[in-house]
């Protein structure tokens, strides 16, 4: 029997049902492969090992015959297969624990694999947005918070814009096409900065002055 870990959320993604007026404009989630490359820096690991076995290699070719050297040197090379393949893992079991969502009002952000949490970012909190566009049609949206929102580096790792770590900017990381979504983004956004927000107040109370 199957067992899905988020039944509990009355809508995918969302902690409770939009409200009245609220639409769902776009439900993604992050491409586990280009997050593996872009996020855990996969070719950057992959590659330090390499190096290490180069060194090695060209450090004992010129004392023993090029079988010891090549063994002596091999172990690196699965080493860094090894973590390679648990990067990808990893980047593979967060890709499917998120879930963005673009709404008419704001954005929703489900993320984390083993602390879940959701961020509720509405369009008048969002100063900017920004698009890292890759070839592939993948990218990431950075979210630029106004005011006095802060948010922790390390908890929304890695749904964050790498490397700005003071102001923490939440990002819909390593989605496929990034382009539309961004323009969908932008338009959503745009069309609820601009429409009038009218609040309630209590109508004023008049006190009774007694006549002399």
């Amino acid at each position: 029997m199957s067992h899905d870990d988020f039944a509990f959320e009355p809508v995918k993604g969302l902690p409770e049902r939009p409200p009245e007026g609220e639409e769902i404009l776009w439900q993604g989630r992050p491409d586990w492969w280009a997050l593996t490359r872009e996020s855990l820096s996969l070719y950057w690991v992959l590659g330090y090992f390499v190096v290490l076995a180069a060194w090695r290699f060209g450090s004992m070719i010129d004392q023993v015959p090029f079988t010891t050297a090549f063994a002596a040197s091999f172990p690196f090379i699965i080493l860094g297969g090894i973590v390679g393949l648990l990067l990808a893992v990893i980047a593979f079991v967060q890709a499917r624990a998120t879930v963005y969502t673009i709404t008419n009002r704001r954005v929703a952000m489900r993320i984390g694999a083993a602390l879940t949490v959701t961020l509720n970012l509405p369009y008048t909190q969002i100063g900017s947005a920004n698009l890292d566009l890759r070839r592939r049609g993948t990218g990431t949206i950075a979210l630029d918070l106004l005011g006095d929102t802060r948010l922790s580096y390390l908890v929304c790792w890695p749904h964050v814009r790498p490397w700005v770590i003071r102001r923490t900017q939440p990002a819909l990381r390593c989605i496929p096409d990034a382009e539309r979504v961004a323009k969908m983004l932008s338009e959503a956004a745009m069309a609820r900065v601009s429409t009038p927000q009218i609040a309630r107040t209590a109508p004023a109370t008049t006190a009774a002055v007694a006549a002399e």
